[in-house]
Parts: C-alpha cells; sequence; structure tokens
C-alpha cells in the first residue's frame, strides 16, 4: 500500500460558508473571537490564533442525508484560509488532542461496523493502515474521542 493521506474539507464548500451560506442545519454560522486554545480549522488543519475570527457550524462530511450522516460541529476560519494540501504528515490539529475516534466508511457512506476505535495519538497512523487493509473500507474519518467532532478525512494514498 502507499500510504494514507490526510484530506481537509472542501474548499468550495468552506468558501460557500466563509462568504456568508448556510451550514448543514440551514442556518448562518456564529462567529467568535479565538482565544487561541484548541479552535482547529477543518480547512488549513491549523489552529485558529488568539484574536481571530472563526466560524463554529453544523457540518455534515458526507454527500447526502442518510441514516449514517453525522452532523456535528466544527470550527473554520472566518477569513478566507488556504486549503491544507492532501498529505501524509499528521495534520497539526490532530496534535492537539491525546486521542481520538477513527471509524471505516464504505463507498455507500455508511459505517463499516467493527471499523470504530478510540486510538492514542501516536497510533492515528498505525490504526488507519490497518484499517485500509480492508477493502471494503473507502475513508476513514478523524473524531474528537471527547466530543465527537468531526476532524479530518484520511484517505489510501496515492
Amino acid at each position: 500500500m502507499a500510504g494514507i493521506r490526510f484530506l481537509p474539507l472542501d474548499t468550495g464548500a468552506v468558501r460557500a460558508v466563509q462568504r456568508g451560506g448556510p451550514d448543514a442545519y440551514g442556518l448562518k454560522p456564529e462567529i467568535a473571537l479565538s482565544d487561541g486554545d484548541g479552535m482547529p480549522c477543518r480547512h488549513c488543519l491549523a489552529n485558529i490564533e488568539a484574536g481571530e475570527k472563526y466560524l463554529i457550524l453544523a457540518h455534515r462530511p458526507f454527500p447526502a442525508n442518510q441514516p449514517f450522516a453525522e452532523t456535528g460541529p466544527i470550527f473554520l476560519h472566518a477569513r478566507e484560509c488556504e486549503a491544507a494540501e492532501p498529505a501524509q504528515q499528521f495534520p497539526e490539529i490532530l496534535k492537539q488532542s491525546p486521542r481520538y475516534i477513527l471509524r471505516g466508511y464504505g463507498n455507500d457512506d455508511r459505517i463499516h461496523y467493527g471499523s470504530g476505535k478510540i486510538v492514542e495519538q501516536a497510533d492515528v497512523t498505525a490504526y488507519a493502515m490497518e484499517l485500509f487493509e480492508n477493502p471494503v473500507i473507502a475513508y476513514i474519518h478523524v473524531r474528537s474521542a471527547t466530543n465527537n467532532c468531526f476532524q479530518a478525512r484520511i484517505e489510501r494514498g496515492s
């Protein structure tokens, strides 16, 4: 296997929200001021610095509503930040928490049962590689182990 890639949110979808569009619930995102501690932007995959405005919004990282399409809160820079490049390197935002939930999904965007697991930060990459040994798993979500918030998507490397 060629490894894995961590991916940010799609720039088109992020720009729509940053420019005043609605979130997954059809609501206008809330605007807040970062204190610099633990406000990870899911687009640039970096922490939102102290004093910067950010958006709080409901996000559904799936193409359509269906029973497995979880929706939850995320943060984005209020300004138009640059998307993180898909990379094998562990994103900065994932260095903020000691553990994460990893869950594998099939091409049908449904959870592959038995794939969900809370893993230590140091084990995220290894567990993702292990999950991708199963050809049924098309991609993986990284979520907060304490709040279940979506953090990033992992795909097979190319």
